[in-house]
């Protein structure tokens, strides 16, 4: 590890095999915390390049315990995180909406780091327990339409690196991984990104997968579809800008989607919202992201036809179905 600290430490880049094996060995226990940190720390100061974060997932995906769950053609939902708002559970509870209109969701999330409360901790709130045996995973798709993958339950050889994530407080890039190693290898995913630089890194990724995919980033910083603005999407097809109004919706306030300051607050919040009495700025913010996931599985509907099977999800309790069955 001295050696790829002075590499980095020299404004050098690492090769796409560098990095695969240099995650490879800090989850194996190699490298001590202070050098691990060392090494997340260099990618807080510079961008990471195309080549570095192919490597990372490289890795993550060797090591990963894999959920084969391809007969169910899922869709995953999941933001990076890390942009500062502190919103409500916007992709938690946009995989709700999206299974109650009918799709498989198999949700790969984790307890929030730069955040208040991330998807893990909303749902293990909310009575969710989890678990990485494969046959709960589907029976769980089978009876309520999502399952969830924990990321420690499959990334197990990333134990060395969660305590040090959580001290240091800060995203990292770790961040960027987590939407990029779904261990069920999901058909379709919905990313949303805390900026454009790693939107197009994402896009560039993904365009070398096989993976039906969007790639969301609100311009004003959220991770996310937020409604308090213009929002950029990259997809198989090509890149566009879109307007809250694109969707037939009013743009929102920052201030209509704040998360709360506990997880007690944002499981209560999220809760609220399934059962029809969140706010109307707080149930359309969902509804958008939900549309535009199911238009990125239906490309054939128009935003017009998506919006309105998401509020019909959402403000017809589905959804809310789906958490009862889920957690039952």
């Amino acid at each position: 590890m001295k050696e790829i600290l002075r590499h980095l430490f020299e404004h050098r880049n690492l090769n796409r095999e560098e990095a695969r094996r240099v995650l490879v060995e800090i989850s194996s226990g190699k490298h001590n915390h202070s050098q691990i940190a060392a090494f997340m720390t260099v990618y807080c100061m510079r961008s990471i390049t195309v080549e570095e974060l192919g490597g990372f997932r490289d890795a993550m995906l060797e090591l990963c315990l894999r959920a084969d769950l391809s007969e169910y053609e899922g869709i995953d939902i999941v933001g990076t995180g890390g942009d500062g708002k502190n919103t409500f559970n916007i992709s938690t509870l946009t995989s709700f909406v999206v299974a109650g209109a009918g799709y498989h969701v198999t949700k790969h999330g984790n307890y929030g780091v730069s955040s208040v409360s991330g998807s893990s901790n909303v749902l293990e709130k909310l009575g969710y327990t989890f678990s990485n045996d494969i046959d709960r995973l589907r029976s769980d798709l089978d009876k309520s339409g999502i399952c969830f993958l924990h990321a420690p339950l499959f990334h197990p050889s990333m134990k060395n690196v969660g305590p040090i994530r959580k001290e240091l407080g800060i995203k990292t890039f770790f961040n960027m991984l987590g939407p990029l190693a779904n261990p069920s290898f999901p058909k379709h995913q919905f990313l949303g990104v805390l900026n454009l630089e790693l939107a197009r890194l994402y896009n560039y990724i993904n365009q070398h997968h096989d993976i039906n995919y969007a790639i969301i980033h609100a311009l004003d910083g959220y991770d996310e579809i937020s409604l308090t603005g213009p929002f950029k999407m990259y997809s198989n097809s090509g890149e566009a800008v879109y307007q809250p109004s694109d969707l037939g919706l009013s743009a929102v306030k920052a201030s209509a989607i704040y998360g709360g300051d506990s997880i007690d607050a944002a499981a209560a919040m999220f809760r609220r919202i399934l059962e029809g009495e969140g706010t109307e700025e707080q149930e359309n913010v969902v509804i958008a992201n939900a549309a535009m996931a199911i238009r990125l599985i239906e490309k054939e509907k128009s935003i017009a036809d998506c919006v309105a099977a998401a509020a019909e999800s959402l403000r017809s309790g589905k959804a809310r179905e789906v958490l009862k069955k889920l957690v039952s």
